[in-house]
């Protein structure tokens, strides 16, 4: 930006010498045309050539872990800045151990200001450290450079538009830790239809048939009945786990959200999903929120891929306390497309009627169904079929979260 002011009075200066013919008021006017040219190249040309980067350590991080943020400044050019002002828009949930954040219009924002010099071709960095202390999708960023001339005269300023994204994953447990049994937490899977067979189990050997596969020969079983044996594996129906999650924490939502229940409830999910990852299920996630900056109910289906646990763990980082719909609804919805033998795990702060009803019902039609209450004051009547826990354990920052078992028909 062009300071007119001063253009014009280095003109008026310069005229006026001439006219009077004042030779101290003319080199007067053409020195300060002289150094506001000079100032108005350096300011057009200040900000050509500077990046500025951000490098975080790692992309995800859980709760209470530090992460280093290197930044960087380089002036890849032959002109020196005389000075750089930076302000980089910063969220403030973030806590930074080597630096202060500048207040900021936006709520939980805030700026993290830097003020140095570059020579030509000069590249400065220097690191902070952040302490991840609250879940969620953090974004870094934009930053706001402004430079000027040597003289102070003029300023530029240029608004980089790139932002980073820091992932912060809500607390793990273990499956003891929560007081699930470690064995069929989610239910017995075996199946009376001869849906699938699992080759991991199992449970004895038959004579040799056409169309038996070779590599189901049972060679040891073989060798002692000198006749050929394979094996026969156990059914099981296809290891799916749905895990519902309840946004809500208090019955009516326009009384607002307790954060530390709902803080727990995406524990826990994210606590049953890794469980059931390690139990070799195809996990998925469906909760009464939606993505940041969008409508869309967040849901993740079950799969195989190798990132699954990831996807659902960004998932739950991105949890709002606002629901927006009813999980009962959202759950009669998405059991139709799931196999038949798929377990779904409803995990909830509030147990609302419908909710219940709705588990009730899927259970009737064949599901199983799994619920983990995180209301101290319940339970009320058992569901029937349902296999339930409730918290027998106030949570907090430190107490280990622990269910037991409430009997219902069919429950464990």
């Amino acid at each position: 930006m062009r300071n007119d002011a001063w253009f014009l009075l280095s003109l008026v200066a310069l005229a006026t010498g001439l006219l009077i013919n004042q030779a101290g008021l003319t080199v007067l006017g053409a020195l300060m045309l002289s150094v506001f040219g000079i100032a108005w190249g350096w300011n057009r040309w200040a900000l050509w050539g500077v990046a500025y980067e951000r490098r975080l350590s790692e992309r995800r991080a859980f709760l209470g872990e530090t992460i280093t943020l290197e930044i960087s400044v380089t002036n890849r050019k032959l002109l020196p800045l005389a000075w750089l002002h930076v302000q980089d828009d910063f969220p403030a949930q973030l806590t930074l151990l080597d630096a202060e954040l500048a207040p900021s219009a936006q709520p939980n924002r805030g700026y993290l200001n830097s003020l140095l010099s570059l020579r030509w071709f000069e590249r400065v960095r220097w690191r902070l450290r952040l302490c991840s202390e609250s879940r969620g999708i953090y974004y870094l960023g934009p930053a706001r450079l402004a430079a000027g001339d040597l003289f102070g005269l003029l300023r530029c300023d240029e608004e980089r538009a790139h932002r980073d994204v820091l992932v912060v994953y809500p607390r793990l447990y273990s499956l003891e830790a929560l007081g699930l049994p470690p064995k069929e937490p989610f239910g017995e899977t075996r199946s009376p239809l001869r849906i699938l067979e699992d080759p991991g189990r199992t449970v004895g050997v038959r004579d040799y048939g056409p169309g038996d596969p070779l590599k189901r020969v049972h060679w040891k079983a073989t060798a002692r009945r000198q006749a050929l044996q394979v094996r026969v594996y156990e059914p099981t129906t296809q290891r799916q786990l749905l895990v519902c999650l309840n946004v809500s924490t208090l019955p009516n939502n326009w009384q607002g959200i307790v954060p530390e229940m709902l803080e727990a409830a995406v524990s826990v999910a994210a606590t049953l999903a890794k469980g059931g990852d390690d139990c070799k299920y195809q996990v998925g996630l469906l909760a009464n929120g939606c993505w940041p900056l969008s409508d869309q109910p967040l849901k993740v289906l079950p799969g195989r891929s190798p990132y699954q646990l990831t996807h659902i763990l960004e998932a739950l980082a991105a949890i709002q306390g606002l629901p927006t719909a009813r999980l009962a609804d959202l759950m009669m919805k998405e059991s139709a497309h799931l196999p038949w033998g798929a377990t779904l795990v409803v995990v909830t702060a509030v147990l609302e009627d419908d909710l219940a009803e709705a588990m009730v019902r899927l259970r009737v039609a064949g599901r199983r169904v799994v619920l983990l209450s995180l209301d101290p004051q319940q339970p009320r009547e058992p569901l029937p079929g349902v296999l339930c826990y409730r918290l027998c354990a106030p949570v907090g920052e430190q107490a280990l979260i622990r269910f037991e078992a409430v009997a219902g028909e069919g429950g464990r």
